[in-house]
């Protein structure tokens, strides 16, 4: 079972694990055994973050780039595979929220939301595929979200992100699994996380989350590591084009 679940001698990369649950996600990532790549938007943000890693005995490299730029994305995988080494498991982690009424959002605030929560995995997945396709292996982990299938006020294009997130994993898993590469979903439900502060504060939204939902509370970010860690390893081999929601319940429920 240790194997089955092991990461140890895999390289993954994580989009946006600077901090919050982009770092969670490459903390566990590691100490299942896997060399962790962490990305950030700046040089010292991701340096930061590998710092606290390596200070815990893990195997940890900074580089900071652009997601939703082409050439930075490109120029990155490319020494990322000749400098470090090939990378087995990517996470498509980075995201952003805006909150607004939908008749109130902007075009620029509509934009920035669908290039790094939608453009970003087709891009950076692009990259780091084209690499797997080759070795006959891998697997590609993109974060979506309990919006991928449900609508909610005030963020509607996040919502649409997250959806064609879904679509981009099923596609890819057409046309990549027979390349020995499973490309899979983690959909979150609500998480204390910094995003959601403003909605963990408000009481009213807060009784009726936990009312909502069956495990009647708040998730936990360290919840999501067990379903990247699996979709991450040998366990997962034949896991393929799913979306694994962690959503305690929420989604299943009247």
């Amino acid at each position: 079972m240790n194997t089955l679940f092991s990461l140890e001698n895999k390289r993954v990369l994580i989009t946006g694990s600077g901090r919050g649950i982009g770092f969670l996600l490459a903390k566990g990532l590691a100490e299942a055994g896997g060399e962790v790549i962490l990305n950030a938007t700046t040089q010292a943000g991701a340096e930061r973050a590998a710092a606290q890693l390596s200070a815990r005995g893990h195997t940890a490299h900074a580089l900071a780039f652009d997601v939703t730029q082409s050439a930075q994305v490109n120029a990155a995988i490319e020494q990322i595979e000749n400098q470090i080494g090939a990378i087995d498991v990517l996470v498509n982690n980075a995201g952003i929220q805006r909150r607004r009424p939908f008749l109130e959002f902007s075009e620029q605030e509509w934009n920035e939301v669908i290039a790094v929560n939608q453009t970003a995995v087709f891009l950076v997945s692009q990259a780091v595929a084209r690499r797997m396709v080759p070795r006959q292996q891998g697997k590609i982990i993109n974060i979506g979200s309990m919006q991928s299938e449900l609508g909610r006020e005030t963020i509607t294009p996040y919502a649409a992100s997250k959806g064609a997130v879904t679509m981009l994993t099923r596609g890819m898993c057409v046309e990549l699994a027979r390349h020995n590469i499973q490309i899979n979903g983690i959909a979150p439900g609500y998480f204390k996380t910094e995003m959601t502060q403003a909605l963990v504060d408000d009481e009213a939204f807060n009784a009726w989350l936990t009312k909502r939902t069956p495990a009647a509370r708040w998730g936990n970010p360290e919840e999501l590591i067990g379903a990247a860690v699996f979709l991450a390893s040998k366990a997962a081999d034949f896991v393929n084009g799913h979306l694994l929601f962690v959503d305690g319940g929420m989604r299943v429920a009247v």
